[in-house]
């Protein structure tokens, strides 16, 4: 469930009008909001349900899903100190639930321990059942000559030995789950085990494999492509000849699956039609969530090889489910798990690896550690305890927009695109003090300010931008990074950076597009920036846990600077997101 929310006033939008019952007081105290009581309403009618506990479960049950769990935990409800509230004897709910109209009716389900909406039950199954599916087909024949030849080719100072280990798992499984923080050398290894995987493919084949490199943002692919790229490059692996593979590019998964404009949550390739390509590899693997993976997994033919590729530690994805983490949960016990975790840092920049290192920690001295990291000071990682924000990060962010203005005016679009992954100040909220509206426009006045002018128009040179949902048409996805430059006519143009080159477009073409002095934590996954500036809410607040702080921190490519208190850093690390799923128990055998 998500928290509980306290209504503004009578005629706040998530008080429904005109309800009574249970309903109408979880509603008053802002437990199930609106949205939440109506869909419950209207399938408890069509139903012909008329049990109020039942209706309450199918409310909580919404809110969940949009909370980001696959289904209601009775298990694991919020105290309702300070409501009167009382909630309905659990024995006794989950019976009434069980012998329900909607469970009847198919709209609820009651596994696991959850009380699941339809939808997502089935998607949670299918997922199950199509890795369950893969895993049952067996190893795929193996020439071992060619994979030892392989190993040799690939070895060397930039593969260690567990590195080494995951490429030829990879080749002795259809699916494979490569884990690792930061540093361990994921792309590194997902580089090899490409190039492994087409050399055992060429041994029963008169083709070059075909591979499609994904990751659910643009930004994510465009780094995988030319990470991979340079990896095969420095291999000799590329170019036409026997042996060798031509440039992988890297699309996000909505471009790899194919869009359809009459369907939201369909895609082109699904299991009647399914991808032509024999490797797929799909990196930040933490941020597809169920739905997505539902989808991927069936558009893969059964017969292709799948890897994973992630870290389970990061925040889930936006939408509903914790799938990486259920993979790597529910494999753990398998006779012959896919999953391969690489653990070994090989990154440089010791105290960024040591405060994450610390953030992976689960004692119960693990806050200690985070502060006491924090507190060295090396320069690598700077810790500001304030409760002033605005004087800590004014300098610091008034610089790095000046630079992208300046890039933007006088160098041109990539030199402004390259001059905003220099510096990144990354928060927690969107709205509030701590929030990113708010720290946009702090910048873009502290910016007219260095100026001595009014910035203008919106679209004035040098903004950086942030795509917030996709745009099919003009092959522009959530997540995407961008900048206004205006042309040689003074026109500005939003130029884009996605999968493949930077492409301008006319401001009036693009809709969702946000200021991206600031973003949010969620919003940075799949990408990195060579300083990351992370400012942490009040002590208090319900987004602060340890994997929003750990993704924060492992934005960061050479330095870091965290703002905030002592009680702040205490309650991130404290504090473990949790949803509900049951992936992890439908995998386990």
């Amino acid at each position: 469930m998500t928290e509980i929310f306290e209504p503004t006033s009578a005629h706040d939008p998530r008080l429904a009008l005109r309800v009574g019952g249970l309903l109408g007081s979880f509603n008053a105290a802002g437990i199930v909001d609106a949205a939440d009581v109506r869909v419950a309403e209207r399938v408890a009618a069509l139903a012909g349900e008329d049990d109020e506990r039942v209706l309450l479960a199918a409310a909580l049950a919404v809110r969940s899903v949009r909370g980001g769990s696959v289904g209601l935990d009775l298990g694991s409800l919020p105290e309702l100190d300070g409501t009167e509230l009382l909630w309905p004897e659990r024995a006794e709910w989950l019976s009434a639930i069980e012998s329900s109209a909607l469970v009847a009716a198919e709209v609820l389900h009651v596994e696991h321990d959850l009380v699941y909406l339809d939808r997502y039950h089935r998607l949670e199954r299918q997922v199950a059942d199509d890795l369950t599916t893969r895993i049952a087909l067996g190893a795929p024949a193996v020439d071992e000559a060619v994979l030892a030849a392989t190993l040799r080719r690939v070895s060397g100072e930039h593969l260690s030995g567990e590195q080494a280990a995951a490429v030829e798992h990879a080749a002795r499984h259809r699916t494979t789950v490569l884990t690792g923080g930061p540093g361990t050398g994921k792309t590194t290894t997902v580089a090899r085990l490409v190039l492994a995987l087409a050399d055992q493919f060429a041994v029963a084949h008169d083709r070059r494999m075909s591979i499609a490199l994904a990751a659910p943002t643009g930004k994510a692919a465009t780094r995988l492509e030319q990470a991979v790229e340079e990896e095969l490059r420095l291999l000799g692996a590329l170019g036409d000849g026997p042996g060798h593979l031509p440039p992988p590019r890297g699309v996000t998964l909505h471009r790899l699956l194919g869009w359809r404009p009459d369907n939201a949550t369909r895609f082109r390739h699904d299991r009647g039609n399914r991808l032509k390509h024999d490797l797929v590899v799909v990196d930040e693997a933490s941020m597809v969530d169920l739905t997505m993976m539902a989808r991927l997994l069936e558009a893969v033919r059964p017969d292709s090889r799948l890897v994973l590729v992630g870290d389970p530690r990061q925040l889930t994805s936006v939408g509903a489910g914790a799938v990486l983490s259920d993979l790597v949960a529910g494999f753990a016990d398998h006779p012959d798990p896919p999953v391969v975790a690489l653990t070994e840092n090989h990154r440089s920049t010791e105290e960024i690896k040591g405060l994450a290192a610390a953030l992976r920690d689960d004692s119960p001295d693990a806050a200690d550690r985070v502060l006491e990291v924090l507190r060295a000071g090396t320069g690598e990682v700077t810790w500001i305890e304030t409760d002033d924000p605005v004087a800590a990060l004014q300098a610091e962010c008034t610089t790095s927009a000046l630079r992208v203005r300046d890039a933007a005016v006088e160098r041109g679009p990539e030199a402004a695109l390259a001059a905003i992954d220099d510096f990144r100040l990354l928060c927690a909220h969107r709205d509030g003090p701590y929030g990113v509206r708010v720290w946009n426009r702090h910048v873009e006045q502290w910016l007219a300010a260095e100026l001595g002018a009014p910035l203008g128009s919106a679209w004035y040179a040098g903004r950086p931008l942030l795509v917030t949902s996709n745009d099919y048409a003009l092959d522009v996805y959530n997540g995407e990074t961008g900048v206004v430059v205006t042309d040689a006519s003074g026109r500005p143009r939003a130029w884009i950076a996605g999968a493949g080159a930077p492409r301008p477009f006319a401001p009036g073409r693009l809709d969702a597009i946000e200021t991206m002095h600031a973003m949010t934590v969620h919003k940075s996954q799949g990408s990195q920036a060579t300083r990351i500036a992370v400012l942490l809410p009040e002590e208090g607040s319900r987004l602060l846990s340890r994997e929003l702080f750990y993704t924060a921190v492992t934005r960061a490519r050479a330095s870091l600077l965290v703002v905030g208190s002592e009680a702040a850093v205490r309650a991130a690390v404290t504090t473990t997101a949790q949803r509900a799923t049951g992936l992890r128990h439908r995998l386990a055998p």
